[in-house]
């Protein structure tokens, strides 16, 4: 029995007995799991393999943004490098090691 027949009985059965507490439940737990398998199916992640190709899509995604983040760091600590070396370059003009040289 597929889903949308376990929703049709359960819909037609709320309507001749009466919409108990029990069957209530069960309707909207059976359409919520066609909607869900819909949606994925829509989304082309209703295969079997869809798991995996998730699990593979998170790694890519976290290896870009450890990337990325190594990137920043880097791109930071040449930044501080290249000030601090200006910073000593002005300070040996300052005291005259440009005289000492010649």
């Amino acid at each position: 029995m597929t889903r949308e027949d376990m929703l049709a009985r359960l819909i037609a059965q709320a309507s001749t007995e009466g919409s108990e507490l029990v069957t209530l439940r069960a309707i909207v737990e059976e359409s919520s799991e066609l909607g869900a398998k819909r949606v994925l199916d829509r989304l082309g992640l209703g295969d079997p393999g869809a798991q995996d190709d998730l699990d593979e899509l998170r790694e890519l995604l976290s290896a870009w943004r450890d990337a990325k983040a190594s990137a920043w760091k880097a791109a930071i600590e040449w930044l501080v490098r290249g000030i601090l070396a200006l910073l000593l370059v002005g300070i040996a003009v300052r005291l005259g090691a440009g005289e000492m040289l010649t």
